[in-house]
């Protein structure tokens, strides 16, 4: 059991999301960066998807009344248990009735705890990620709050490991969107060339860009399917990233869209970030693909 003693800015249970029903309107969701939630899991002994908690700019205090094993990896939000500080990226033994206590990011802006056994709260439509704006999932639907108690799982063997952090601050790898064409020259010239700034009203449904604005002169537009990473661009011409709980349909002219091997990085952007888009081609985009999914492999330096 994890009893929160308090809770964080913004504390949800969080899996790989709950694929197969855009259809209905609900969109796959599940941690904003599925790697670093998976790493996470394999310190502890999990396999990749077990659901933790992911973890908001600020986090939680936290106890553990029959101890337990734990493993952070994201934004460093100065961690500590019971007074000793807990590095990021490796397994970390909490004693029986230890508390783990997070403070605030300095750098970034989401981190992601694993607990070896998983966090066992009752699954919907086959996950047990947190979607707010449906009130499924996670916890009661909603972000953790001070006198809950989560349930754990079964805890596996877990292995001794550290793992790496590399991040990066190059521009944001995009494709064209089907709407492109329809935007002249001009725009996409200050889409690939201008820095953008994240506003305040960033949240998990999608990332609001200042800046640059792009004019779009396409007509009209019938709603679309749309997908996490997709760049919309409403009337006022600033344009939006789509995010994990963010719609599934939209009418909005989409312009480009973030690659699949990039959008882990949206995790981090605080209001305020600066941040650049670069074109590449689709081969460039499986490759950058490929290298991530490789360089998951080596990721943790085992020890045992």
């Amino acid at each position: 059991m994890i009893d929160v003693v308090r809770a964080g800015r913004l504390d949800l249970v969080m899996d790989l999301g709950r694929p197969g029903f855009r259809a209905q309107g609900v969109p796959e969701g599940g941690a904003a960066d599925a790697t670093a939630l998976a790493l996470a899991n394999r310190l502890v002994g999990n396999a990749e998807g077990a659901a933790g908690i992911e973890l908001l700019l600020r986090g939680p205090r936290l106890r553990f009344p029959e101890g337990g094993t734990i493993a952070l990896t994201g934004a460093d939000m100065l961690a500590r248990c019971n007074g000793e500080s807990v590095a990021r990226g490796h397994a970390w033994a909490i004693p029986a009735g230890g508390e783990l206590e997070l403070g605030t990011a300095d750098k970034g802006l989401r981190a992601w705890l694993a607990v070896a056994g998983g966090i066992e709260t009752p699954p919907v439509m086959g996950s047990r990620s947190t979607f707010l704006p449906g009130g499924l999932g996670g916890w009661q639907g909603r972000a953790l709050r001070a006198g809950d108690r989560l349930p754990l799982g079964l805890a596996a063997h877990c292995r001794a490991g550290v793992l790496g952090f590399d991040e990066s601050d190059d521009a944001l790898r995009i494709l064209p969107g089907p709407q492109l064409p329809g935007f002249a020259d001009a725009a996409l010239k200050r889409l690939s060339d201008c820095a953008f700034r994240v506003s305040a009203d960033a949240n998990r449904l999608g990332l609001r860009l200042s800046g640059a604005t792009l004019d779009y002169a396409g007509g009209e537009l019938a709603s679309q399917a749309v997908l996490p990473g997709a760049i919309q661009v409403p009337p006022d011409g600033n344009p939006i990233i789509l995010g994990w709980d963010g719609p599934v349909t939209g009418g909005y002219p989409v312009i480009a869209g973030i690659i699949a091997a990039d959008l882990h990085r949206l995790a981090q952007l605080r209001p305020g970030d600066a941040l650049r888009f670069a074109f590449v081609t689709r081969d460039e985009a499986q490759a950058a693909w490929r290298r991530l999914q490789a360089s998951l492999d080596g990721a943790i330096a085992w020890t045992d």
